[in-house]
């Protein structure tokens, strides 16, 4: 009879080890020993409460022999990279004890022993911790015995004691996987100063790419072409295309009965075709489009240039010209634009008389002009008129705008009639569809109602709206009576580029009817209205969430406080890879058309929409000129719903991208792979494919670049006169909307879904899952005090005997050298940063989808923040609480982020995340450290004291220059989704 009886020992975790690295915490894994047979589990790093969760089962040699048996579970630190090992405590459990059936063996956590038994905990003691088990037997013959079993002498995944070469390789790679998470170790020292960053899925993490860029490769962060020096586009991958330029045909001849011809050209080359325009009744048409063809896809020799006439039936040829491909000149800039030549055109008898046609015919890559405006070979299928519309890339400019703002005083020889009731009058102001209106007027004497209240509106260049002011008066619920009006053309207002004061003016009201009579008849008691109205050009118009800016400079350009760039940004768009299916096509196959919208300052880039591709290839390169460092570029997918389905469907986003210029290292090239992630109502988070990017970011004066740190975020008019934050809220949509409207009238237009998602249009509304994320970042920040205060009560147990000494012996040297501590501080800050130097991200910081809460988030939350506002899920009554409290919880939400935004500036500072903030930082520790040594202790404290309580005159109403250096640090704003 066969023995299929198995001991199953599962090692579940283990808590409160005592710390062994150098960086307070500990390598561990569990050994277990049974019968004679040994298994190990994996080795989990830098963690003293590490959770192994594997399953082991051991064959019993001889049941009879079972009670005599132990199972013996050894807790090992793995010292690195030497690989050597040093017990940190066991647990012996006899064969006897243990349970006959799985189900009645729960967990238990047992104390590690020494080796010669006896627990840990004394005062000198290096064994500390439990041990999580669960032992049972069981005789299932379905379970096989675990794996081959490891010797005393033998570990199945540790290599060898290692040379030098493979140390170095195995701290690279140690690092490198340290730095693709974004994770510095997690030390005591590190915690109590910068939070741990929260790791995420692999999915969901950058991946660093090697793309052939300008043909050649990265180095070092740099691309190096062999042979030859980078060109313009560098940054992307080398692609070459056949151009065909259609500019015009002349002398063609007639084709319908009735003499006409309605002309159009159509390029073939193998299985692609392109289509130009067609013109009715024509022989002299101009149609000045160009055509690209990507020449490794080419499966033809020659190309064909056919003259077709449009027919509601059969379309007629008329001519053709053919060029074979081995006599097509290759064109690469600085060479200037080909010219177009007149070719005669041949029928399909080889007559010439049919006309002539001018085309230009040549090989470029995308560096040439007129790949932005070219009609590309994937577009073929698609109705020329669309393709034009719809399919092109494009650079849009965003409009400039300014601050109306409009101070309603008071109005004089209001005419009121009579009754028994009180006037309440209140003055409305409307520019376009913006509107607001005061609160009602103090009445004073015979006619005179006051307000001093101030309202702002946003305008965009060039002024074309006009400012309508009424006053009007509040007879009854939804019964307003206008008493009088007057417009006022924008282009008209003052500008007031800085705070210098604007002069009221009084203005003569018309009454609103098709005549004013008064007003014909000069009456001198009409009603008028004074206001102080001005176009301020010294704010900073904000079309976007602050902590996403990608521009802090005014609208008056007089005010930068940059006049020339400090750098130069380059954006490289390779290609976007695995995207969902995000419509069906003509045919019924699942099918997406991809563009990209990249956004930075007020440059907004368009590239061209690859029509039917999951995997579409744009290699297009784009640049910007930099003035402040601390801003972030946007980078986002869409599927074009144009070029199908028609303009009345929305464009659909598939994923956007952000990255903050301040976390990259000047000159470097950054290639990666962004993953696109999608919140879905339904589904949760998601990743909708990746995005290849890369980005390089030169600096062009380093000197200014420094300097940007101490200068002001927002221009002097946001501290002087500042807005507050309700005025803000509502002056940002109103921005994003004017951008809209005016990014929408360009050709080929940005939908306003594309703008509202690029400038983070809904990121005001309330979020249950947003709200947990900010709470959890916050709890994060306040994470390094729990540590310190952790680390504190640890010195208090003597829980590391040579810790707590030390720190005897330096409290009693701080205490009789006082003037010791602060340079002390300093330098241990010095010396943090600089081992963080080691650890420094080399990516840049990407969405989080563990920081942004969305795995735990629930389908009721889900619905709350993609339902629509106001709530169509309530009756009226309910609704309007339910929409009340979401925006009374989005203001808390957003006050919850600021909070958790300044602790996260605190930790920027040693986390190298902002590679020039953090040596200044490191810089200003060194020498005031020295500072606090010359200088003695008594003398600055006085000195710090007096400057903390001086007079309010010698205060100035400008930020500090350490403050306008701490509004400029990096927060985790970055990675929220």
């Amino acid at each position: 009879m066969s023995n299929n009886l198995k001991l199953g020992v599962e090692v579940v975790s283990a808590h409160d080890l005592l710390p062994r690295d150098g960086d307070g915490t500990v390598t561990t894994f569990v050994e277990l020993s049974f019968d004679g047979q040994r298994h190990r589990t994996a080795v989990r790093d830098h963690d003293l409460n590490p959770y192994f969760n594997e399953r082991f089962f051991f064959a019993v040699s001889d049941p009879s022999s079972l009670p005599s048996l132990v199972l013996d579970a050894t807790v090992f630190h793995l010292h690195r990279p030497s690989l050597s090992r040093s017990f940190l405590g066991r647990v012996r459990i006899p064969a006897s004890s243990v349970p006959a059936s799985p189900s009645d063996s729960p967990v238990l956590y047992y104390p590690l022993e020494k080796r010669g038994g006896g627990r840990g905990g004394g005062v000198f003691s290096r064994i500390r911790g439990e041990l999580g088990l669960r032992v049972f037997l069981t005789d299932d013959p379905s379970v096989q015995p675990s794996g081959q079993n490891l010797r005393q002498d033998q570990f199945a995944d540790i290599p060898p004691e290692p040379d030098m070469s493979t140390f170095f390789r195995l701290f690279r790679s140690q690092q490198r996987q340290q730095q693709r998470s974004d994770q510095a170790p997690p030390s005591r020292v590190m915690r109590m100063f910068s939070s741990l960053s929260s790791r995420q899925p692999a999915e969901f993490q950058i991946k660093e790419t090697s793309p052939a860029l300008g043909g050649g490769r990265i180095v070092r962060g740099r691309v190096v072409v062999p042979g030859d020096k980078p060109g313009a586009f560098d940054l992307v991958e080398k692609m070459e295309f056949l151009f065909v330029r259609v500019v015009k045909a002349r002398d063609l001849p007639a084709k319908d009965v009735t003499g006409s011809l309605d002309p159009y050209v159509e390029v073939i080359i193998g299985n692609y075709r392109g289509t130009t325009w067609h013109f009715e009744k024509n022989q002299n048409p101009e149609w000045n489009e160009v055509f690209a063809f990507p020449r490794d896809r080419l499966q033809a020799s020659a190309v064909a240039v056919e003259v077709r006439d449009r027919d509601l039936v059969r379309d007629d040829y008329v001519g053709a010209v053919q060029f074979e491909l081995n006599d097509v000149p290759l064109r690469a800039p600085p060479d200037g634009p080909l010219a177009p030549e007149w070719h005669r055109l041949e029928d399909k008898r080889g007559g010439r008389d049919v006309g002539e046609l001018m085309l230009a015919v040549w090989f470029g890559t995308q560096a040439d002009e007129c790949f932005p405006s070219a009609l590309h070979a994937d577009t073929a299928a698609i109705d020329p008129a669309t393709a034009n519309t719809h399919a092109r890339g494009k650079v849009y400019q965003a409009p400039t705008m300014w601050y109306l703002r409009v101070n309603v005083m008071d109005a004089h020889d209001v005419y009121m009639p009579q009754g028994d009731r009180s006037p309440e009058v209140f003055v409305r102001g409307r520019v376009g569809n913006q509107m607001l209106r005061t609160k009602m007027g103090r009445p004073g004497a015979a006619g005179i109602f006051k307000w001093n209240e101030v309202h702002f509106f946003v305008v965009a260049e060039p002024f074309d709206d006009e400012l309508t002011v009424s006053v009007e008066d509040q007879a009854g619920p939804d019964q307003d009576r206008v008493i009088g009006y007057v417009n006022i053309p924008i282009a008209t207002v003052d500008k007031r580029p800085d705070d210098r004061r604007t002069w009221p003016k009084w203005l003569d009201l018309r009454k609103p009817t098709l005549i004013d009579v008064d007003r014909l008849r000069e009456d001198k008691f009409a009603t008028k209205l004074q206001l102080q109205i001005s176009l301020d050009g010294g704010y900073h118009v904000v079309d976007e969430l602050i902590h996403y800016s990608s521009d802090f400079r005014p609208s008056s350009k007089h005010l930068w406080n940059a006049k020339k760039p400090i750098g130069m940004l380059e954006l490289g768009i390779l290609s976007a890879v695995g995207l969902q299916p995000m419509k069906t096509a003509r045919d019924g196959r699942p099918t997406c058309d991809a563009f990209c919208v990249a956004k930075y300052g007020r440059k907004w880039v368009r590239t061209r929409t690859v029509v039917d591709s999951l995997s579409p290839k744009f290699n297009e390169q784009y640049a910007w000129d930099v003035y402040d460092h601390a801003t972030v570029i946007t980078v986002a997918v869409f599927d074009n719903s144009q070029v199908l389905t028609g303009s009345s469907t929305r464009d659909t986003a598939i994923g956007k991208v952000r990255i903050r210029l301040s976390t990259i290292e000047t000159g470097r090239v950054y290639a990666h792979a962004y993953p696109l992630l999608v919140l879905h109502p339904s589904s949760g988070v998601k990743k909708m494919g990746e995005l290849h990017l890369v980005v390089r970011f030169t600096a062009t004066s380093f000197a200014s670049m420094l300097h940007a740190y101490v200068r002001p975020v927002l221009p002097k008019m946001h501290y002087t006169h500042p807005i507050t934050q309700l005025q803000q809220e509502n002056l940002r949509l109103q921005a994003v909307q004017i951008l809209a409207t005016r990014l929408g009238l360009a050709e080929p237009p940005l939908r306003r879904e594309v703008v509202e998602y690029m400038s983070e249009a809904q990121a005001h509304m309330w979020s249950m899952r947003r709200s947990k994320a900010h709470f959890y970042r916050l709890t994060e920040v306040f994470g390094g005090a729990v540590a310190a205060a952790k680390w504190l009560r640890d010195i208090c147990r003597w829980a590391n005997p040579v810790t707590t000494v030390l720190v005897h012996l330096l409290l009693v040297i701080l205490v009789c050298f006082p003037h010791l501590i602060l340079p002390t501080v300093l330098l241990h800050l010095l010396a943090v940063g600089l081992w963080n130097f080691w650890y420094r991200a080399r990516y840049p910081p990407h969405m989080n989808t563990k920081i942004s809460h969305v795995h735990g988030v629930s389908p009721d939350d889900l619905d709350e923040e993609f339902d629509l506002f106001p709530t169509t899920q309530r009756p009226e009554v309910v609704r309007s609480r339910y929409d009340r409290l979401r925006f009374i919880a989005g203001m808390m939400q957003k006050t919850l982020g600021e909070f958790a935004t300044q602790g996260e500036r605190v930790q920027s500072l040693l986390s190298w995340r902002d590679p020039r903030a953090t040596a200044i930082f490191l810089v200003f520790c060194l020498v005031t450290a020295f500072v606090f040594l010359v200088v003695p202790f008594k003398v600055l404290v006085i000195w710090l004291g007096f400057y903390w309580m001086r007079h309010p005159r010698l205060r100035h109403k400008m930020p500090s220059v350490p403050t306008n250096f701490f509004r400029r640090l990096p927060a985790r704003t970055d990675s929220l989704l």
